[in-house]
């Protein structure tokens, strides 16, 4: 009978230690969805923008600029084509301003 209880003491502390680790998993569970609902919260309200939408925009941007590129180089070989008899129009009095 001496035997038993001190195995029945330390099967009820072992009892108790698994019931307070569980109880720690189950709290550590929950603090995590709140933190991961505060920082969600946190971060919606910062008007982020998601790296989808920066890549759409981004990309948008960089081909625009080969557009600009693009364009200012044709109105420079137009200007270049065309800058002669511009000039010779220039030198007769007669700008595009006070053609009008």
């Amino acid at each position: 009978m001496n035997n038993r209880a001190p195995n029945r003491m330390l099967d009820e502390f072992a009892r108790l230690m698994t019931d307070a680790a569980g109880a720690a998993q189950g709290v550590r569970r929950e603090m995590e969805t709140v933190f991961r609902s505060q920082g969600e919260r946190l971060i919606n309200s910062m008007d982020l923008v998601q790296r989808e939408e920066f890549e759409a925009v981004r990309d948008m941007a960089a081909k625009a600029r080969l557009e600009n590129e693009a364009l200012k180089k044709r109105l420079a070989d137009l200007e270049a084509k065309f800058g002669a008899s511009s000039a010779t129009h220039g030198a007769a009095g007669s700008s595009p301003e006070t053609s009008f």
